[in-house]
């Protein structure tokens, strides 16, 4: 059986450059394992054993909070994988499935410190393997962290964009309406026998009352007393008051209804009145339509410098204020179920800066995110920007509980996290930091009981 297991060895091809010898000490303290289709070990099983696959494939299968998926390259007869020598690894990861039939060697990691010292060259092919495949993983998982950002942003664009959308198709369905309805008002006065002079005076008079509502600010008790004075008048006058409510809004007083009333027939005021409220709710249903579509049109506008999509050059001169800016937006409905105060305070001579303006933005993202986690309800966050030693400096702080000693070692190590599964894997601060020093800058944190500070500092342009 050991022959048969040498000879094995030394067929697999990632293994023909290891000396006999070597392989045959593995063979002598190692385990002959066969492993049927299906899961071989669970999530958190302690690692006991490096393994080498003579036969078959092997997959781990992690959920980092974007779905289960294969975190590793295939493991195929001549992969050695568990724990390697130098490897940090405690627990495995994940669920462990054996694909197909499997046959492996197992070494206990009672005999990798002897390992090392009696076999150098297969110590340092696993080590080889190792960094080649931390590097693989950790790509995967920081596009995995890229996706779950990417997903919160569509997920508060999403409640963003609705609302306003939602404004429009009412109000284009009301719109219909309310212009058949100006069709009928205006054929009512027709009929009526208004001449073109009277006509030009409604005109007129619904045109000076728009311009005065829009430029009178009114409390909803000041609307409500001028509504009373209009249905008091509309009665004494024994006209139908059914339209009082929009006429307040104009800020129709009593005086400007007695000159239209002694301007025109009074078979013909009725129908007056009804066209100039009809052509009110048009000119409201407009407006709240131009409003909705100017803020759909801003959240696009932001979303798009958010992520750079109209830039072509990978790097160029990035206003640090307007990611911001642009970043808030895209946070907005998180910054509203929080109730969160938010404080800017950029100085006027912070100069833009050479860079990637999309992965600054993610930057400012990950922090702000951070901060409306950390913060109670009514929470306040400050943003300050300004110069400092030759470097731009920008801070985030915010009301938090603050971050303990212990964890704020190790807040910007890889896969470290305190939020609940599925809400991040803990790569955003990794992901930040590595942002900002490719940009020749750095990031640190300090934090204390009720206040936490992320400060990033970024090197001013030499041109």
């Amino acid at each position: 059986m050991k022959a048969d297991l040498l000879f094995r060895l030394e067929s697999l091809e990632s293994l023909n450059k290891i000396g006999r010898s070597e392989l045959d000490w593995l063979v002598k303290h190692g385990k002959y394992e066969i492993y049927q289709p299906g899961l071989i070990f669970t999530k958190g099983t302690t690692a006991r054993y490096l393994w080498i696959i003579l036969t078959g494939k092997l997959s781990l299968h992690v959920d980092s909070g974007a779905g289960p998926k294969v975190a590793n390259t295939e493991l195929t007869s001549g992969s050695v994988t568990g724990v390697l020598p130098y490897s940090r690894l405690k627990v495995i990861p994940g669920d462990m499935y054996a694909d197909e039939r499997t046959e492996l060697l197992s070494i206990s990691i009672e005999h990798i410190p002897e390992m090392i010292t009696k076999c150098p060259l297969f110590t340092t092919h696993t080590v080889h393997m190792m960094i080649d495949r931390t590097r693989i993983y950790n790509t995967s998982a920081m596009q995995d962290e890229k996706m779950i950002s990417l997903g919160r942003i569509s997920a508060g664009l999403a409640h963003e964009l609705n609302n306003p959308a939602s404004v429009v198709i009412r109000n284009i369905k009301l719109l219909r309406e309310c212009q058949i309805e100006a069709a009928n008002t205006e054929h009512s006065l027709l009929e009526a026998g208004l001449h073109k002079k009277q006509f030009r005076l409604i005109r007129d008079f619904l045109s000076e009352q728009i311009e005065k509502s829009t430029n009178t600010s009114m409390t909803s008790l000041q609307k409500s007393d001028i509504e009373d004075t209009i249905t008091d008048w509309l009665g004494k006058k024994q006209i139908d008051s059914m339209h009082a409510a929009q006429l307040a809004e104009l800020v129709i007083n009593t005086e400007d209804l007695d000159k239209l009333l002694n301007a025109l027939p009074v078979n013909i005021f009725q129908f007056a009145l009804n066209h100039i409220v009809t052509a009110h709710r048009i000119n409201k249903l407009t407006f709240e339509i131009e409003q909705s579509a100017t803020k759909i049109h801003r959240l696009v506008e932001a979303a798009k410098e958010f992520t750079s999509m109209d830039s072509l050059a990978e790097r160029e001169l990035v206003d640090i204020e307007s990611g911001i800016n642009n970043t808030l937006k895209i946070l907005d409905s998180k910054i509203k179920t929080k109730s969160a105060h938010i404080n800017i305070e950029i100085n006027k001579n912070v100069p833009r800066v050479y860079g990637n303006g999309a992965a600054l933005n993610q930057v400012w993202f990950n922090l702000l995110e951070n901060a409306l986690d950390a913060i109670p309800i009514s929470g306040k966050i400050r943003i300050c920007a300004g110069l400092k030693t030759g470097q731009i400096h920008i801070s985030f702080i915010d009301n938090g509980p603050g971050i303990s000693s212990e964890k704020i070692s190790r807040i910007f190590d890889p896969f470290y996290t305190t939020k609940p599964p599925g809400q991040g894997i803990g790569l955003g601060l990794d992901l930040s930091r590595r942002i900002i020093r490719r940009h020749k800058g750095d990031i640190y944190v300090r934090s204390g009981e009720g206040k936490t500070e992320f400060c990033v500092s970024l090197m001013l342009n030499k041109s």
